[in-house]
């Protein structure tokens, strides 16, 4: 209770500062100007490994509040106060689907947001600028021990794999100057995504000498195989805990009805809490490709077939401690603002830093928004400005309180 009483009062001491108070009131003053640099930079198409488009116009952006901005050797936009150490704001620049035209990014008569791409993560990326142009009222505080570092990072979706984050956390000049992440992803402040759903992708691929189906039948099928394999691996029971998943998200091959493939892939996800039990998987998952094969190698009577298995991806499960400095601000603000939010499990670019050990959360930049990974995804902004204030509020506290390194740890340990 002592602790909740002191972040109360250090909360309240930031909202009493004009600088801060001016900044919050900006967020719902300027909502018309936040909504079309939103829709502009959803204009912009940014699917993964193509986002140079929309990171230039990123860097243009951040420069043009008087940010000390740059693009990093993977296409990383990076926008730093200060010399660092720093607490860093991220948000991820690609989508899954792009607009294949600008008209494909609309608005409803309601003021709905339509178009791929536009919550996850417009509302993040929109967020990452509100907060790049309003800082300038808040930059001055003199009790910031720590820097502010802006983030509009590649490769989060998809086979991106982390890319961006990865490289940030890993390999940047800065790499070592980050204490503490929050990541915007998508519009819903009623989540703190606090444990890193981990994940390995693989790519299998079948192939044989292929031919025709009647003169040549008998040789070894690719295709076969390939349905053995997902067949079998579809078997594996996955009851209790930890909470894993499995699924062929693509499957290609073959030419015509009537031809024997010469070749046959299938795309394979494997996620779960617990890194153990995705190599568990990872284990089934080989045995379930290795007997596919040997099933149809001793069904053909002529050549037969060989297969690749190739992992395309892997994000690490990992969890913040309970006890985490970032976690206390963020409740802490929370309730200053009357939101109401729930810890969950999900895979972000927070898997990183906290299967790292550098403390983060993943959180929505505020309004409502649906439909993700598809054509009909949707944004309404309303409310949205109480995100944003939170989104500003926790980043004060961390950047004023300086918490120590440490607080992501894969699941299981130090328990």
């Amino acid at each position: 209770m002592a602790a909740n009483a002191a972040l109360a009062l250090n909360l309240g001491e930031f909202t009493e500062h004009r600088a801060v108070r001016e900044c919050l009131q900006w967020f719902t003053r300027e909502k018309q100007w936040i909504n079309e640099a939103h829709l502009q930079l959803c204009r912009i198409a940014a699917p993964t490994f193509l986002e140079q488009e929309r990171a230039s116009w990123f860097l243009e952006q951040f420069r043009s509040y008087g940010w000390n901005a740059s693009i990093d050797r993977v296409g990383n936009v990076i926008a730093a106060q200060g010399d660092g150490p720093y607490v860093a704001l991220s948000a991820h620049l690609d989508t899954v689907i792009a607009p294949r035209n600008k008209d494909e990014i609309s608005v409803d008569a309601d003021g709905r947001f339509r178009g791929p791409g536009v919550s996850d993560n417009g509302a993040g990326l929109a967020a990452l600028l509100a907060v790049a142009r309003a800082w300038k009222m808040c930059a001055n505080l003199p009790e910031l021990p720590l820097g502010l570092l802006l983030v509009a990072n590649v490769g989060e979706e998809g086979e991106g794999n982390l890319l961006g984050m990865r490289h940030l956390c890993k390999q940047a000049p800065l790499a070592k100057k980050v204490q503490s992440f929050v990541v915007v992803d998508g519009a819903n402040t009623d989540h703190i995504t606090t444990r890193a759903l981990g994940s390995r992708r693989f790519e299998v691929t079948f192939t044989g000498p292929g031919g025709h189906s009647w003169s040549d039948y008998g040789v070894g099928n690719p295709l076969h195989a390939l349905c053995r394999a997902v067949a079998l691996f579809a078997e594996t029971r996955l009851d209790g805990l930890p909470k894993s998943a499995i699924n062929v998200g693509l499957i290609e091959g073959g030419s015509s009805v009537n031809s024997i493939a010469q070749s046959a892939r299938a795309k394979v996800d494997i996620r779960s809490e617990s890194n153990q039990k995705l190599d568990e998987l990872v284990d089934l998952l080989a045995g379930a490709v290795d007997r596919g094969r040997d099933l149809e190698n001793q069904r053909a009577t002529g050549a037969k077939v060989t297969v690749k298995l190739k992992e395309i991806g892997a994000r690490p499960a990992a969890a913040l401690l309970e006890n985490a400095p970032i976690l206390q601000y963020l409740r802490a603000v929370d309730a200053h603002l009357g939101i109401r939010s729930h810890l969950d499990t999900s895979s972000t670019d927070a898997n990183i830093p906290l299967s790292l050990g550098i403390p983060a959360v993943a959180i929505g930049a505020g309004g409502v928004g649906g439909g993700a990974h598809t054509t009909q995804e949707w944004f309404r902004p309303e409310g949205r400005d109480l995100g944003l204030k939170r989104i500003l509020l926790t980043l004060l506290m961390l950047m004023r309180n300086a918490p120590p390194t440490g607080g992501g740890v894969p699941p299981g340990a130090g328990k």
